[in-house]
């Protein structure tokens, strides 16, 4: 780590109600900047494709990063945010395989696919979901398009309570080395109230399967502020999963967005709200690094021996729209409905429903519903977001050597506003660096918010979740 090491100490966590109003207000998450509020309708298929092409002129070769995303599952989980598809009849969704196969291949037209692929996740959805057959089909599939650096990381996020042995000996075969399974919360009260019954004992038994596939990751996704989550009763979750012994543990803040979700309506008047979601989140932060783990920032733990952690030492970890990633310097191309790309200077997304990315396929169209070309401006905020939100100590002279700019003068506004986080303990100032603290790292995302031009513009209606 660098001298500004962050120590999570009992004391650095104590937050008082007046820094918790100020600061747990709605805000992003930055896995991009600009954020997709600000991207544009009038951005369709044939701007993607003119940016897919142009990518492969890009000097040096820049290396591409797949994600597919396979929405469907079984059951709603109402605390959920992502886009999903509930069939309970598997044999209904077995045709999207066949539009997303249809997509890569597009796509991969497109691209000189001489280019490695050195990064390709599943994400959902559940994607075991689908059979072993059907899984190894789409993935050989894909192989068969693009060239898979020899030590490619392959991830596949799994749920315990629907994938078997079957599965994840084929996707081990086939060359995945990382599985991320939800758990939330093991608390039979919280999993009632969400309805997504998973005991503990499936979950012990998916970690031990994947160990003895030799899987040389198990990560595992928690989400804290759920409805009847207290510090105590988190807290024997936390240690259980402290015995599973994960690799990496992202521990989600609770998006509670109803107006985006409506089945989150359910649940309003039984999440902890405020000091009382904070200290559910503080007693995470106390019994992982305790355990060993490093707060690497904002959600997300891992061993000291993880990649991710030498990233963040070296300065090379990156934030990208599947979080955290040491994969830095390479084209995320996003396959499948709701998909994000970040292309150079270029973000898209295809289309959210599964009618409109149907039909997008059926005309024989990328599915490409909206996206943005970056301006200069946000080229260089991007980098400064960044750095904060990975890092946690930003060096002005990186930034001015890269952009060609004095940063004092171009970012005057943006250092006043941090003056009152200063005095707050969130950031330390110095003439050359911007440096989080450790109180700040719990409210990283308002760092980085200090300069996101785009906030200053008044917002007709709520778009972010809260930062805690």
């Amino acid at each position: 780590m660098t001298e500004y090491d962050i120590k999570t100490r009992s004391e650095t966590l104590n937050v008082t109600p007046e820094i918790l109003e100020r600061y747990n207000v709605p805000g992003p998450r930055y896995t991009s900047y600009p954020t997709a509020p600000e991207w544009l309708d009038t951005f369709g298929p044939s701007d993607f494709e003119e940016a897919l092409k142009r990518s492969n002129e890009t000097r040096p070769v820049r290396p591409l990063s797949l994600y597919m995303h396979l929405p469907f599952c079984d059951s709603l989980c109402l605390f959920c945010g992502c886009n999903t598809v509930i069939k309970k009849d598997h044999a209904a969704a077995a045709p999207y395989l066949e539009k997303l196969k249809w997509e890569t291949g597009r796509v991969a037209g497109s691209l000189d696919t001489s280019r490695p692929v050195i990064q390709f996740h599943w994400g959902g959805g559940t994607p075991t979901y689908f059979s072993a057959s059907q899984l190894e089909d789409l993935f050989l599939h894909t192989r068969e398009r693009f060239r898979f650096a020899a030590d490619a990381e392959i991830g596949v996020e799994i749920d315990p309570r629907v994938t078997n042995e079957g599965q994840l000996a084929v996707l081990r075969r086939l060359g995945f080395n990382r599985v991320s399974m939800g758990i939330q919360d093991f608390d039979p009260v919280v999993q009632k109230t969400v309805r997504r019954f998973q005991s503990y004992e499936q979950t012990r038994d998916i970690f031990e399967l994947c160990r003895s596939l030799k899987y040389e990751s198990i990560n595992v996704d928690l989400i804290y502020g759920l409805p009847h989550q207290t510090p105590e009763s988190f807290s024997d979750s936390i240690d259980r999963i402290i015995g599973l012994d994960p690799d990496r543990i992202a521990m989600f803040s609770y998006a509670h967005v109803p107006w985006m979700k409506k089945q989150q309506g359910a649940l309003s008047k039984y999440i902890p709200l405020g000091m009382d979601k904070y200290q559910i989140f503080r007693r995470g932060i106390e019994r992982f690094t305790r355990a060993g783990y490093q707060y690497i920032g904002m959600d997300h733990f891992a061993r000291p021996d993880d990649e991710l952690c030498r990233a963040q030492s070296d300065r090379t970890l990156h934030r990208n729209f599947q979080g955290y990633t040491t994969k830095a310097g390479a084209d995320l191309v996003g396959l499948g409905v709701s998909s994000i790309s970040e292309i150079g200077r270029v973000y898209a997304q295809n289309r959210r429903d599964l009618g409109g990315y149907y039909a997008a396929v059926d005309s024989g169209a990328l599915a490409t519903m909206r996206g943005m070309r970056l301006e200069d401006d946000d080229i260089l905020r991007r980098a400064v977001i960044s750095r904060l939100l990975c890092h946690c100590v930003l060096r002005k002279a990186e930034i001015e050597a890269e952009f060609g700019i004095r940063f004092d003068d171009y970012f005057a506004d943006e250092l006043a506003r941090l003056e009152t986080l200063r005095a707050d303990g969130l950031v330390a100032l110095d003439p050359g660096n911007i440096a989080v603290t450790s109180l700040g790292r719990i409210f990283i995302r308002n760092v980085g918010m200090v300069f996101d031009r785009y906030l200053r513009k008044p917002q007709s209606k709520p778009v972010f979740s809260k930062t805690l």
